[in-house]
């Protein structure tokens, strides 16, 4: 399939993981995808990975801290520059700490709020500003979570962030919209990655006991959902929440061995 033949895309903390999957998966369908990832190292080695994967140069790695705003603008309007354009953008970038309410520090909350919703919005700000001044539609896609919508144990920050995130998509479709470019979330439930198995290495059963689906979700499940709201049989879609979960939501159990302060966290 090449349903994004010469598209040019933008993915956000795209080293492992969701961001990792959406990369690769635009890249077989024919798009230039610029990776970006905090870690340069793991950005890189990323891109390498995938070209290849392809047997061909599609993937080009563009690391940088999206929390900054300037270092954002930056790698956007070369990505832009370089590419002749911009097409597709997910803002992914995000990081997660367990940490009990009552625990929580200014640094923490700074750190969390900086790189999930500051990140998300001026990186979204950078890529409108972008296809306005081209004159051309786009696809603007924001990763949230389910947890933005269910309480989850320690989770407090992050949620919030996921929670003002789904909020932000609505925002930016009512403004964005007469340009053209459509804005939508994307809300993954429990889904299996490198991450949360460091976390919980019976992620993957814990998860399936208590999904109506009876399975937990995998990164191709939110993917395609990446896939679908960035083609053209998505030009009507905009100011979306689309939930990728399995279910779990309508009821929304804990695992009994999950564990909701892990001793294993990945925070940046």
């Amino acid at each position: 399939m090449t349903r994004f033949e010469g598209k040019n895309v933008f993915v956000t903390g795209a080293g492992q993981g969701i961001g990792y999957g959406v990369c690769r998966a635009f890249a077989l369908e024919g798009a230039f995808v610029a990776l970006n990832d905090y870690d340069a190292h793991l950005a890189e080695s990323a891109a390498g990975q995938l070209n290849q994967e392809l047997g061909a140069q599609r993937v080009t790695a563009f690391p940088g801290d999206v929390s900054d705003a300037n270092v954002v603008a930056a790698l956007i309007n070369t990505c832009a520059d370089q590419r002749g354009g911009l097409d597709i953008v997910l803002a992914n970038a995000g990081i997660t700490r367990y940490m009990p309410f009552l625990e929580a520090t200014p640094e923490v909350f700074d750190r969390i709020i900086n790189v999930n919703l500051r990140g998300t919005y001026f990186t979204v700000q950078a890529a409108a500003k972008r296809m306005i001044a081209a004159g051309k539609p786009g696809r603007i896609l924001l990763t949230s979570s389910i947890v933005g919508q269910v309480a989850f144990p320690n989770f407090s920050i992050y949620s919030l962030t996921k929670a003002a995130i789904q909020m932000l998509a609505k925002s930016l479709a009512l403004e964005l919209g007469s340009y053209g470019i459509t804005v939508n979330a994307i809300t993954p439930g429990a889904t299996l990655t490198e991450r949360v198995i460091r976390e919980d290495p019976d992620y993957e059963r814990n998860w399936a006991e208590v999904t109506v689906t009876g399975r937990v979700g995998y990164v191709e499940d939110v993917v395609a959902a990446a896939l679908f709201l960035a083609s053209p049989e998505a030009r009507q879609i905009n100011g979306h929440n689309l939930v990728v979960d399995g279910g779990w939501s309508l009821r929304s159990p804990l695992p009994d061995d999950h564990p909701t302060l892990p001793d294993q966290q990945d925070y940046a």
